[in-house]
């Protein structure tokens, strides 16, 4: 990859951001949009990927547990679709069943200033959603 990618976890109130470096090969988080509608969010993301270089986007998909869709995941599928017709880049959906209880778990033995504050889980999410990428890239399995 020849520029970094952007991992996003979509929440109704937030966007839980997070970002590789150019060769795609570590995930770092860098906070959280706060939600105002799908066309001011498109907007807000178009503006970071432009600023950062971002050259594709790495999507969570919201799956049950036993793997079906729902509201959730049909809700992604859709803003993906619309990052990508606004943003003309690549955008992969990436399933993000553990990712969220993943990072409420890390963030348990973080410090007290930080392990409460939703952004930072949802930072944390979008790491582990964008990193899940890069390794099965990795793998050859992308």
């Amino acid at each position: 990859m020849d520029g970094p990618l952007l991992g996003l976890d979509l929440g109704a109130r937030r966007i839980g951001l997070a970002i590789s470096d150019a060769d795609a090969s570590i995930a770092f988080p860098i906070g959280a949009l706060t939600s105002r509608g799908r066309a001011k969010d498109l907007e807000a993301l178009d503006a970071l990927i432009r600023e950062r270089g971002v050259k594709a986007i790495v999507v969570g998909l919201p799956l049950h547990l036993d793997g079906h869709s729902g509201p959730e995941a049909e809700s992604a599928r859709r803003f993906a679709a619309a990052l990508a017709e606004a943003t003309q880049l690549p955008v992969e959906l990436v399933d993000e069943r553990w990712t969220s209880a993943e990072a409420q778990r890390t963030l348990r033995d973080a410090p007290r200033s930080r392990r409460r504050e939703k952004s930072n889980v949802d930072a944390l999410a979008a790491t582990l959603i964008l990193r899940s990428y890069l390794d099965r890239a990795e793998r050859g399995s992308a």
